[in-house]
């Protein structure tokens, strides 16, 4: 059995600890020596680079629609943030440095989230659907992705069965963060929008950007471990110059998470030990 952590033992110290957790991590990023995208132009860029759409409720979530609902409000709050802002050359992405204040004067409500491998209600919940978005949309420029962190555990299927597995990015205040580096000489500019039923991201240039990006699964496979299922997913991206039709392709990452939700009968399953 794992170890049990301080606040878990002592709840009532939990808030202490977030409060920590929250001032030692934007210390950090203050003394990184990164210079931090915070610049909004309300003028879109002229060149569209990539541009995505995400379904923002999921009736399969098994919970009453209600937290999908606030999900969509939350989503639409943290957006404002993010929208329109520029990442100039040299400039760093950071999710939290942009969404940190989102709920400064109008508070979030209560969305699902992920706490100690159970799917609760709580306040904010749901922006993860927002950094998803995010990570998602910058896999498809010439940005340099630096931190992204995949979730433990997938509760419930996804309402983007289209995208690959594993391209996800989660997020918790205090402790994990979406960052992107602009190591090119072109500006790039964040636009996220919605109707009644989606979610749209878009990622702008300043000038155009000639390569073309295409993410994909070279491997997917699911075993059982000690009564637990996991999904691993190997992360490609394909590379083609829109000007000479080269191409190169390489491998991103390999990402794994327990799936809690009843798999199909056709997945073939590949039981493990330890």
């Amino acid at each position: 059995m794992p170890r049990k952590r301080v606040t878990q033992v002592f709840p009532f110290m939990l808030p202490f600890r977030k409060w920590q957790r929250k001032k030692l991590f934007y210390l950090k990023m203050r003394w990184d020596g990164n210079s931090y995208a915070k610049k909004v132009s309300e003028k879109n860029l002229p060149y569209t680079v990539f541009e995505a759409s995400s379904l923002m409720l999921n009736e399969n979530s098994g919970f009453d629609m209600k937290y999908q609902l606030n999900k969509v409000y939350n989503l639409k709050l943290a957006a404002k943030t993010v929208n329109k802002v520029v990442v100039e050359p040299n400039e760093t992405f950071s999710f939290w440095q942009l969404v940190r204040q989102a709920d400064r004067d109008e508070p979030y409500r209560d969305g699902l989230i992920l706490v100690d491998e159970k799917i609760t209600a709580s306040y904010g919940g749901g922006l993860c659907q927002l950094s998803n978005m995010l990570f998602w949309l910058f896999l498809h420029t010439p940005m340099t992705v630096t931190e992204r962190h995949g979730h433990a555990v997938d509760a419930f299927p996804s309402t983007t069965e289209d995208l690959p597995c594993g391209t996800d990015a989660t997020i918790n205040e205090g402790w994990l963060d979406l960052k992107v580096s602009n190591e090119t000489d072109n500006t790039f500019q964040i636009e996220i929008c919605f109707d009644d039923d989606y979610m749209y991201g878009r990622i702008l240039s300043r000038s155009p950007v000639n390569m073309e990006y295409s993410i994909y699964n070279a491997a997917v496979s699911y075993i059982q471990r000690n009564k637990r299922f996991y999904q691993t997913a190997s992360v490609w991206r394909s590379e083609r110059d829109k000007r000479t039709g080269s191409q190169t392709k390489k491998e991103l990452y390999v990402n794994e998470c327990e799936i809690t939700y009843e798999l199909p009968d056709e997945i073939k399953i590949e039981e493990r030990g330890v």
